[in-house]
């Protein structure tokens, strides 16, 4: 597939950036808005919609997952179409969907709203990372991509803490009527100042690569959420794995392949973006999962409110917008390598004590671990994925966006689906474990309360033991992190040299 190239240095500096960063920002908060929104007010949409936690959390997997899906196809998108077409379509179908969601009377229209949001959020994150790499050159892309962090950590900076007050006070659907105007504002700002700053070509969708990601990556995440419900020998789960690996193992062998590639899997051939792709995906399953698992212990355990859980995690997600661009600068000046070692250190303890929670756990205890964690994890998104980057010649740059931004998508919706289902697994052994014992008389209402909180806080504990366990094994790949800087290639008149040559 024809690759989007940067356009030409003398019309990078005729373009003004201000206006075109400010609008890419705005976008971006919104979408990340929506996201830290949901997560609080899923204990409530669970009760009002009378679902359990493993159809609930589809609401973010399965926008996660669309996002994951989508990504791949931004490399053709801003291949084919102007920054500005791409970027006004996709606040158009988040707004739309925003707007679905709002009116939603049930789960099914609710999940249908979510879909559509992911299909205008899956385009905008990566097609923001690349207008990023192509008008700042590598000497300032740290700080770039830090600014670029701010919008994305001061939405859960404001986030849970909104949604915490919206859903104890009103109904958890102004949480979109809330982000609706915002959408439609950015959507405006887009219109008006976003200019095009790629060339474009004719490049060819591959079709067939999009039905097997998109099957592959689909039966997967289902097969990992429905675990939890129907326990991992279902038929249906089983079959559901076996389908989703077959898919992704034709998927791979039809990008390696064709002339016209959806995902570019020879970028793997740069070592250092390999390397910083796989410790992304392994923080990413850990993060998204423990933003969904600890709001369930707050509400349905220890009895929280909405906004009580919110303020918990607002100073840590104010904490990594205060860090992000001083994170970018400092990457600027040393690499990746320390920062991310220091950040994931500091990651895996926190996690390791949220592995630790009771019912008796204070709530200044896990108010301090929640915002260490978030400290850490401030230092690790941004540079990991930015010293990867790094190593690509500027005509890989989609392609290596998209391919990143797929597989930390990916990776956090799977991740999320399977620690969930870990959370659900063991917190049904051990309640049956509990119940065989004879201790408790199945028909005492109140002994068995407090016999399925005990299962449940087992199961969330549980599930940060692993989390705990990829977060160390992300620590250790860091080590190995070094700083890069993009990889030249011989020009056709070279490549036709060395051809000669060789013959």
């Amino acid at each position: 597939m024809s690759t989007t190239a940067a356009a030409p240095s003398s019309t990078m500096d005729n373009i003004k950036k201000g206006p075109i960063v400010a609008a890419l920002l705005i976008g971006a908060f919104v979408a990340f808005l929506n996201q830290t929104l949901m997560n609080v007010a899923l204990p409530k949409i669970m009760e009002d919609l009378a679902i359990g936690a493993n159809t609930a959390q589809w609401l973010t997997t399965g926008y996660m997952l669309v996002n994951g899906v989508l990504i791949p196809v931004t490399a053709y998108l801003i291949a084919r179409f102007s920054t500005r077409q791409i970027f006004i379509t996709a606040m158009s179908l988040f707004t739309l969907g925003t707007l679905v969601c709002g009116i939603s009377p049930n789960f099914a229209v609710l999940m249908v709203g979510r879909v559509i949001q992911a299909a205008g959020a899956g385009i905008l994150m990566p097609l923001m990372t690349v207008v990023f790499l192509t008008i700042f050159p590598i000497e300032k892309r740290g700080q770039a991509m830090g600014t670029m962090g701010i919008a994305m950590i001061l939405a859960p900076a404001i986030g849970p803490t909104l949604s915490g007050y919206i859903v104890e006070h009103y109904s958890w659907r102004l949480l979109f009527y809330i982000i609706l105007p915002f959408s439609v504002i950015a959507t405006a700002i887009g219109i008006a100042f976003v200019k095009n700053v790629t060339r474009q070509s004719k490049p060819k969708l591959d079709y067939p690569g999009v039905i097997l990601s998109t099957l592959g990556f689909g039966s997967l995440l289902y097969g990992f959420s429905d675990a939890g419900t129907d326990g991992w020998g279902s038929a249906i789960v089983i079959s559901c794995l076996v389908v989703g690996a077959i898919s992704l193992i034709l998927f791979v062998i039809r990008q390696l392949t064709t002339d016209h590639p959806l995902l570019e899997f020879r970028i793997f051939k740069y070592n250092m973006y390999t390397l910083t792709t796989i410790i992304n995906m392994l923080v990413t399953m850990a993060m998204f999962a423990g933003m969904i698992l600890l709001p369930i212990f707050l509400q349905n355990i220890r009895g929280f409110s909405p906004i009580e859980s919110g303020l918990l995690m607002m100073p840590g997600a104010i904490l990594m917008g205060i860090m992000s661009p001083i994170t970018g600068r400092i990457f600027d000046k040393v690499g990746a390598r320390w920062l991310s070692v220091a950040g994931l250190a500091i990651t895996a303890i926190t996690t390791w004590g949220l592995s630790r929670l009771s019912i008796d756990t204070t709530y200044g205890y896990m108010m301090f671990i929640y915002t260490a964690r978030m400290f850490g994890m401030s230092m690790l998104m941004m540079p990991i994925q930015t010293a990867g980057l790094n190593q690509l010649p500027q005509r890989l740059n989609a392609h290596g966006t998209a391919m990143s931004n797929t597989l930390r998508t990916v990776a956090g919706a799977i991740g999320t689906a399977i620690l969930v289902t870990i959370m659900s697994s063991k917190l049904k052994t051990h309640l049956a474990d509990t119940l065989a014992l004879g201790q408790i008389n199945p028909k005492d209402q109140a002994a068995m309360l407090g016999a399925t909180a005990d299962a449940t806080i087992y199961g969330v504990n549980y599930a940060f033991t692993v989390a705990t366990w990829m977060t160390v094994a992300a620590m250790l790949l860091a080590f190995f992190i070094r700083k890069t800087k993009p990889a030249i290639e011989p020009t056709p008149v070279e490549q036709q040299q060395k051809a000669n040559a060789t013959a």
